[in-house]
């Protein structure tokens, strides 16, 4: 059953009792098995990869076995609906017109004295891009990881996804990967996979920069091997956070809700609202619905261990809850969202109006879909091109323009103890 809450000093403390779920002895237990999965692949590459893939996913592979071939990806079209086939079309315009619009200029600012300041982008060597599988399928995903990758420049990009049944791979996912311009598909999953990509196996390319969502073990294995490589965030378990008023739909509130709720049983769906008639309309619709769902028992789960509804005296205090929490997705199902869209300081992307559900974002909106949870969202953003790029400063000083400024460099070299830094000014000043 969704709870419902109107108590101010409760609410808090749930809120962050939801936000912290992927920190629990469960969780940090889990911890110790990642770990021991990284030495692994690093120590022993390939032999380690087919070892877990093996024991956690089902699947005995050998080596020849780990890359997708080409025919394996010519063949996933002939298993692909036309229609499905569009909508991925579809899907890939829309996300790429949108990324297209984020990459950075380099720049170049010629100053007096021949004072030379710039910054310049350029894209890492290799990036690598989780998507999950296994059970399931996320086309999706893989255009959100790779088309960002792709915009930025990257030369060489790499995927890796779990094996279904029969060692296979959605084709919806495969056909995907090629429209995105991914032709370099591993079949491997979880923290092994996270670990090859990290380090390198004999046959996984070692990556500058890992990406992608994942479950509660790819998300720690992200967060370990994080420094040996850069990640995008830690995305994961997901979450929704909707502010609603007595405008909403409750049918429509309590799918929402449901759509995130069917990802994983650590997943958080919660309803901030002024109205206490909805809350409770949205209670009895979620229950309906949940009745024949096709993933009721982690719904379920998810529902019941952290699924919320909050009563509020008023959209401020609804905001500010909302700020407090810094939710992956936020609804704002009010008749005036964009009256309260300047009260929102943090939230990984923001859906406003009745006629724009979180799922419109996660498939072809535009912009991307792995964003910030369990907080993060307080300093992190979405994936993106920026995701793919490092940027270097540009510096260039006449002899006039070092001139001018070599008195003050000595005294802050002299203030922190750094006399070779001061003599390597003075000196060129001194002979020039």
């Amino acid at each position: 059953m969704l709870r419902i809450i109107n108590q101010q000093a409760d609410v808090i403390a749930e809120l962050q009792r939801i936000c912290d779920r992927t920190n629990d002895e469960q969780v940090l237990h889990k911890e110790a098995t990642v770990r021991e999965v990284l030495q692994a692949v690093k120590r022993q590459g390939d032999k380690a990869v087919l070892h877990y893939t093996a024991e956690f996913d089902g699947q005995i592979l050998n080596s020849e076995e780990l890359r997708v071939s080409k025919s394996e990806i010519d063949a996933a079209y002939e298993n692909t609906s036309k229609d499905l086939l569009e909508a991925i079309k579809l899907a890939c315009d829309n996300i790429e017109t949108f990324h297209r619009q984020r990459v950075p200029k380099s720049w170049v600012n010629f100053g007096e004295d021949e004072i030379v300041l710039g910054k310049r982008y350029t894209p890492v060597d290799i990036a690598g891009l989780y998507v999950p599988g296994g059970r399931a399928s996320y086309p999706s995903t893989v255009l959100m990881n790779a088309i960002p990758a792709k915009v930025a420049g990257v030369p060489r990009r790499v995927m890796v996804t779990p094996p279904g049944g029969e060692k296979g791979i959605n084709p919806a996912v495969l056909v995907a990967a090629r429209e995105a311009g991914i032709e370099e598909i591993y079949r491997v999953g979880g923290a092994q996979a996270i670990a090859a990509l990290a380090y390198g196996t004999q046959t996984i390319p070692k990556v500058n920069v890992i990406t992608g969502p994942g479950n509660i073990y790819v998300t720690l294995a992200k967060k370990l091997v994080y420094g040996t490589v850069g990640i995008d965030s830690l995305a994961g378990p997901s979450e929704v956070l909707i502010i609603a008023d007595n405008t909403a739909n409750p049918v429509h509130v309590a799918t929402d809700l449901l759509a995130q709720a069917e990802h994983d049983p650590l997943a958080a769906a919660i309803l901030i609202t002024t109205d206490a008639s909805l809350a409770k309309d949205v209670q009895v619709a979620l229950e309906r619905q949940l009745v024949d769902h096709p993933k009721r028992l982690n719904t379920e789960k998810a529902i019941a261990h952290y699924g919320l509804v909050v009563i509020v005296e008023s959209l401020e205090v609804a905001a500010e809850l909302s700020n407090e929490f810094a939710p992956e997705h936020l609804e704002l199902e009010v008749s005036d969202p964009w009256k309260l869209l300047p009260l929102i300081r943090h939230a990984g992307a923001i859906f406003l109006g009745h006629s724009t559900p979180e799922a419109v974002g996660d498939y072809l909106a535009g912009p991307n879909h792995t964003l910030p949870t369990s907080g993060a969202a307080r300093y992190a953003s979405a994936l993106g091109v920026e995701t793919f790029l490092k940027h270097s400063s540009i510096i260039q000083y006449s002899q006039t323009a070092l001139g001018k400024v070599a008195d003050a460099i000595d005294l802050l070299a002299t203030a922190e103890g750094l006399p070779s830094h001061a003599e390597s000014v003075r000196r060129r000043v001194q002979e020039g």
